[in-house]
C-alpha cells in the first residue's frame, strides 16, 4: 500500500491543473470555447487561443490570451511547433479533427505525447454533445471497440441510461451564430488575408447560405410540417433515407462517396428493385441543409428514371422522431440520426465509417434485400452500446444555446482535467457520476 502511494501521488501531479497549459485552436460558432477556457483558467490551468481568422477572434474575449495566426497554410505546421515549445504546451482542444489545420495539429501533438481534447455535435444530438480524446467519428477509439468489451466495461457502473429532455434544442441559435461568425470572416477579416476556409464555397457564399436559412425558416417550417402530414396520413409503409450535409467531414472523409447524388442513386436504384410495389420512401434532408447541393432536383430526376412517381416524398431537416415512428427501415450513409433509428429497433442500413456500425444491430445484407425484407437488429445489444457511450464520451448540453452551455459546462472541465480519458476511467471505475438530464426544462 505504502509503495503505491507515491506512484499515486505523482499521477495527481503531473495532472494538477496549475501544470498543464491548454492551447485551443478553432471551435464551433460562438462563444462556448470562449466559456470553456475562463473555466479552466479559473481551476489553475494556464490557456492560449490560436485564431485564424475574425470570426475566432470575434468570440473570444480574453485578449491577453489570443494569438493570432496570419500566416499562409503551408507554414502552419511549423508555427504550430514553435508555439508547443514557446508555451509549453501540454494539451491541445478543438472542434472537429479532420480540416487540414487541425489534422496536422494532432499528428504533432500525438508524436510529441500532447494530450488531444476534440469536440464534435453529439452522436445522440441534439440532447449531447461528444467529448473525446485523440479523435473523432471515423478517427474515435469506438471504432476499434466491440459491443463486448464496452459491456465488460459497464459492469462497473449501476447507472440507468438518461432519457432525451421533452424539450431542448439550439437549432436557432446554431445558425444566427454561425451566420455571425461568417459575417465576421467576410466583413472584418483584414488582418488575416492568408485565411482559407476548410471548405470549397467561398465565406461570402458561406455567409449568404446562413442568412437565408434565417430568413426563410417559417417558409421552410411550413414546407416540412405539410410533407410531413402528407406522410403521416398516407396510410402507406415507407422507408427513411436519412441524408448528411456533403460539406460534412463524417460524409467527405468516412464514406465511400464523393457526393449526397452518389448516394441517392444507390437508394433509390435499391429501393426500385427491392422494396414491394406499394412501400414508399422518405428522402429526410439534414436539419442544417441549406440548399449549396440540388438534392431536390436529383431526387425529382431519380424518382422519373426509375418509375417511382408519388412514391418518393423529400422532408426538409426538422425533427426526426415523427417519421421515426412508423418507418419500416432507414438507411445513411453514416448520419448520427441513426441512433434514434436504432433506439426504436428500426432496421439499420449504412454505407460509411460509423462509431455505431457495429454488427449485432446494423445490417449486412445487400440493399435490394433489405428493402424487400430487413433483419431487425439486436436492441438488447444497442441498448448496452447506448449506455456505454452515454456514461463517457457523450455529455448532456450543447455548444449554441447559453442554457446547453452551462449544462455541458458543469461536466467537461473536470474530464478534461482527468488523467484518464472517458473510455478509461470507466473501464477503471474512475468515472465520476453522470448528471441526469432533466425530462423537463
Amino acid at each position: 500500500m505504502d509503495q503505491e502511494m507515491p506512484r499515486i501521488r505523482d499521477k495527481m501531479t503531473l495532472h494538477a491543473p496549475q501544470s498543464r497549459v491548454f492551447l485551443f485552436l478553432q471551435g464551433p460558432h460562438g462563444p462556448f470555447f470562449h466559456r470553456l477556457g475562463a473555466m479552466l483558467r479559473r481551476a489553475g490551468a494556464t490557456v492560449w487561443r490560436v485564431g485564424f481568422n475574425a470570426g475566432d477572434r470575434a468570440f473570444w474575449f480574453h485578449p491577453r490570451s489570443y494569438i493570432p495566426y496570419r500566416g499562409k497554410a503551408a507554414d502552419w505546421s511549423e508555427t504550430f511547433q514553435q508555439l508547443i515549445d514557446a508555451k509549453g504546451v501540454t494539451d491541445i482542444v478543438l472542434y472537429g479533427d479532420v480540416r487540414p489545420i487541425h489534422a496536422e495539429a494532432v499528428a504533432e501533438a500525438k508524436r510529441r505525447g500532447i494530450t488531444v481534447h476534440v469536440f464534435e455535435e453529439g452522436y445522440m444530438r441534439p440532447y449531447w454533445v461528444t467529448y473525446e480524446r485523440g479523435g473523432t467519428n471515423g478517427n474515435s477509439r469506438l471504432m476499434d471497440m466491440s459491443v463486448a468489451q464496452m459491456q465488460e466495461a459497464l459492469a462497473m457502473s449501476d447507472m440507468e441510461a438518461p432519457l432525451p429532455p421533452g424539450n431542448w434544442g439550439d437549432m436557432r441559435q446554431h445558425v444566427f451564430y454561425g451566420a455571425l461568425y461568417h459575417w465576421f470572416v467576410m466583413f472584418r477579416n483584414g488582418d488575416y488575408r492568408n485565411f482559407q476556409p476548410h471548405r470549397a464555397l467561398t465565406v461570402a457564399n458561406e455567409f449568404k447560405l446562413y442568412l437565408q436559412r434565417l430568413i426563410l425558416m417559417p417558409v421552410h417550417t411550413l414546407d416540412r410540417m405539410q410533407a410531413t402530414l402528407r406522410i403521416r396520413y398516407g396510410g402507406f409503409p415507407y422507408h427513411l433515407a436519412l441524408l448528411q450535409l456533403e460539406h460534412d467531414s463524417s460524409f467527405q472523409q468516412h464514406s465511400p462517396f464523393e457526393t449526397m447524388t452518389d448516394f441517392l442513386e444507390l437508394v433509390i436504384k435499391g429501393f426500385a428493385t427491392g422494396a414491394p410495389g406499394h412501400h414508399h420512401l422518405v428522402i429526410k434532408a439534414h436539419p442544417l441543409e441549406d440548399g449549396r447541393s440540388p438534392i431536390r432536383r436529383t431526387i425529382r430526376q431519380l424518382t422519373r428514371a426509375h418509375g417511382l412517381q408519388g412514391r418518393v416524398h423529400y422532408v426538409r431537416g426538422g425533427k426526426l422522431a415523427q417519421l421515426l415512428n412508423d418507418a419500416r427501415t432507414a438507411v445513411t450513409v453514416n448520419s448520427t440520426a441513426a441512433q434514434q433509428v436504432l433506439w426504436r429497433g428500426i432496421p439499420l442500413k449504412v454505407f460509411g465509417r460509423a462509431v455505431f456500425a457495429k454488427p449485432e444491430f446494423v445490417s449486412d445484407q445487400p440493399l435490394q434485400d433489405f428493402f424487400a425484407g430487413a433483419s431487425r437488429p439486436d436492441n438488447r445489444a444497442y441498448k448496452d452500446y447506448r449506455r456505454y457511450l452515454l456514461e463517457t464520451s457523450q455529455l448532456p448540453g450543447g455548444f449554441y444555446s447559453a442554457r446547453g452551455r452551462r449544462q455541458l459546462l458543469r461536466q467537461v472541465v473536470d474530464m478534461m482535467l482527468s488523467p484518464e480519458d472517458p473510455y478509461d476511467a470507466l473501464a477503471s471505475g474512475t468515472a465520476a457520476p453522470r448528471q441526469q438530464l432533466r425530462l423537463v426544462t
